[in-house]
């Protein structure tokens, strides 16, 4: 009798690892394909769309606003595992104000655009962007890395291969490993995970300033998960852990002004930035 129990409890174990296996991407990803319109985002006398071609293939579009500011500063936006650019709008309209160039970057499968999102697809698409950016003469003195929530590992990845000014992190995971075992204790295992977004390990070959907010009541990426990827990474580096934040509303706790007051602090060039300090 006991064997027979034994034998079904491990079936559905297996079972249900099998089918956490299967759907894992549509857990990770989770993007809106319906068409992102700038005019419906009011950011039609702002921005403009760019079609950005990947090396494998696709043609995106994202979202572009040269730099109105002196210094020709941009901040390359990479948003989160849900919706698309469209609902980022809000997010970057003080940007735009201050006159900061922004780069929306669309994702494949998000927004109307062509693919499906892989974590192999996503790097693909934001180094396509700061390919355009190139093109723009946009330099790497110039450009900012801002990540939001799963955005945030794309950013990482984009600091460890490319030359930037800063690197700011929005609620950022620590690994999409982490952050399994945090809701799936019993089924997360390393080998079964297709995109790991390892940010917890690659954040410590980040040699730019770093910026890194988030708040205390996040219930979908937890506070400990931020603290992790700071405590990894190289100085100069500041954090703010506000205690009264959660996942998606930082906007409304300060986070705009506290990247420009950031980036404010940044001279022209220099990476010694020696007003930044851990905080």
């Amino acid at each position: 009798m006991w064997t027979a129990f034994l034998i079904v409890v491990i079936g559905l174990y297996l079972g249900l690892l099998l089918l956490l296996f299967v759907k894992q991407r549509g857990i990770v990803f989770r993007p809106d394909p319906t068409l992102a319109d700038l005019a419906e985002a009011g950011l039609g006398e702002q921005m403009r769309e760019v079609a950005i071609t990947t090396r494998d293939g696709l043609t995106l579009t994202s979202w572009w606003a040269p730099p109105l500011r002196p210094d020709r500063r941009v901040i390359v936006y990479l948003h989160g595992n849900a919706g698309h650019r469209g609902g980022r709008a809000d997010r970057v309209r003080d940007y735009l104000a201050a006159g900061y160039g922004v780069l929306l970057v669309g994702y494949r499968g998000y927004g109307g655009n062509p693919g499906q999102p892989t974590e192999a697809g996503l790097y693909a698409d934001a180094r396509a962007n700061l390919a355009f950016l190139a093109q723009e003469k946009v330099r790497p003195e110039q450009t900012v890395l801002l990540g939001e929530s799963l955005g945030t590992a794309v950013a990482i990845q984009m600091a460890t291969e490319f030359p930037v000014l800063a690197l700011v992190l929005e609620a950022p995971l620590a690994s999409v490993l982490h952050s399994a075992r945090a809701r799936y204790p019993l089924f997360a295992f390393d080998f079964l995970v297709r995109d790991k977004f390892n940010s917890v390990a690659k954040i410590g070959k980040v040699k730019v300033p770093l910026l890194l907010i988030h708040g205390e009541k996040d219930k979908t990426t937890a506070v400990r998960f931020g603290r992790m990827v700071y405590d990894a990474a190289n100085e100069p580096k500041r954090a703010h852990f506000i205690a009264e934040a959660g996942h998606t509303d930082l906007m409304d706790h300060g986070f705009a002004k506290a990247v420009t007051d950031f980036l404010d602090e940044l001279q022209a060039g220099d990476q010694t930035v020696s007003l930044v300090k851990a905080s």
